[in-house]
């Protein structure tokens, strides 16, 4: 049975806020993907945030919240908490609108959107990095802005940071003269998918919407499932535009309401599409940005022959991580592997390794290995890049067949994280 939802964006305030945002943000382009719609037997359309302004769709929440706000409000200075794209909205929204905003940040996040925060900002903005995860800089910032008395820019969890985020949809609908059947929009805290999902309930009523949240921080599932707000004990970070432990109260009733389903993708498979993307399509995305597009393997049957729109949320992404990202796409695909080798102290023993053991395409890329005497074998830590997934078990017979294996650690996530 349906509850009275608390608060849900109207059409007449999502057209007003487009209205407002018409020469603040981009009417980011929307626009059939060949690749994807060959892959997949469907049309798959990309909604293209990642080229917004400040590089993902945030910046239509900020600047419509930040403009709503009272002299006295704005005088006094606002505060925000963010993991960076929300932050870079909130810095551009201070500058244009001659504001100062003080910004927390966790300090996991990546170099490059501190600094494209800063960009944004100029002088208008202060950045601390504190909190090792979103909700730990939510609560600082929240706790700033209490005593300070200075204006709480939510993320997620805030009436006019959603109207802004609905007019995503608005800007879909009238892109396209196609009657879409699915759309696959990303969640962390749920802002953009209440929003969109409250204009295409309304406009577009038949059109099934797909959630998508990182495996590693499903919090609208599980709140979902749970009937209630629930706050997770500990997420795994590494999509960090999407890695919330608590969504919003606002944004959970709505999507609640609204999805037809809440999915969450591995961030391996996160990883293997920002590598497809960007090695088959010239498209940068952040690891939250590749979320919608990962998801469409798991509905391949279910779409064929559809029309999917897919909202590419943003390509704020650091180049430091790219070995990162390579390394938990080969874990993914089944590609990457870690053992404990035992070796004899023997000359000669690698060698035999190296020519009876490894076939002619396996890859070592990590060695970590100590001689230690009065010992009649040692321990190495090896990793392994395979061709294809179905060279492991032929690997690990040899292995133990000239006794050199010690153990597996792919699936021994105490161990693995020293590695990972």
């Amino acid at each position: 049975m349906s509850t009275q939802i608390i608060y849900m964006p109207t059409l007449e305030n999502v057209r007003k806020a487009a209205e407002m945002l018409n020469e603040v943000v981009q009417k980011t382009p929307f626009h059939k993907s060949n690749r994807f719609s060959n892959l997949f037997q469907a049309h798959i359309y990309l909604k293209r945030e990642d080229l917004q302004t400040v590089r993902s769709y945030k910046i239509r929440g900020a600047y419509h919240k930040m403009a709503s706000l009272s002299n006295l409000q704005s005088d006094k200075g606002i505060v925000c908490a963010s993991a960076g794209n929300h932050a870079q909205g909130v810095a551009l929204s201070c500058k244009l609108l001659k504001i100062h905003g003080v910004i927390y940040m966790p300090t996991t996040t990546p170099f490059q959107k501190v600094e494209q925060v800063k960009m944004f900002g100029e002088a208008y903005v202060e950045v601390k990095l504190q909190g090792d995860t979103f909700d730990d800089s939510y609560s600082l910032a929240l706790s700033e802005s209490r005593v300070e008395k200075k204006a709480f820019i939510h993320p997620f969890d805030d009436k006019k940071v959603m109207e802004g985020q609905a007019t995503v949809g608005l800007e879909i609908l009238n892109q396209t003269n196609v009657s879409l059947d699915y759309i696959f929009i990303p969640i962390g805290g749920g802002g953009l998918a209440a929003g969109l999902s409250s204009v295409f309930k309304k406009l577009s009523p038949k059109t099934k919407i797909i959630g998508v949240e990182p495996e590693g921080a499903p919090a609208m599932k599980t709140s979902i499932e749970e009937g209630r707000v629930v706050t997770l004990s500990h997420i795994e970070k590494f999509v960090d535009g999407a890695a919330v432990k608590r969504v919003g109260d606002l944004t959970f009733e709505i999507c609640k309401e609204h999805l037809d389903l809440v999915i969450t993708v591995p961030e391996g498979k996160v990883c293997q599409t920002i590598l497809d993307l960007y090695n088959k399509d010239a498209i940068i995305v952040e690891p939250a940005g590749a979320l919608s597009i990962s998801a469409l393997d798991y509905f391949a049957e279910e779409i064929k022959g559809k029309h999917v729109a897919c909202v590419v949320s943003g390509s704020n992404n650091d180049i430091t991580r790219t070995a990162e990202i390579k390394e938990r796409a080969l874990l993914f695909s089944n590609l990457k592997h870690y053992f404990i080798v035992t070796f004899p102290q023997r000359a000669g023993a690698l060698r035999q390794f190296l020519e009876e053991v490894l076939g002619p395409n396996d890859d070592i890329t990590h060695f970590e290995y100590t001689k230690k005497t009065n010992r009649e074998n040692g321990s190495a830590v090896v990793g392994l890049e395979l061709k294809t997934p179905q060279d492991l078990p032929p690997l690990i017979e040899k292995m133990k067949r000239f006794q050199f294996y010690g153990d597996y650690l792919n699936n021994k996530p105490e161990l693995f994280q020293f590695l990972v």
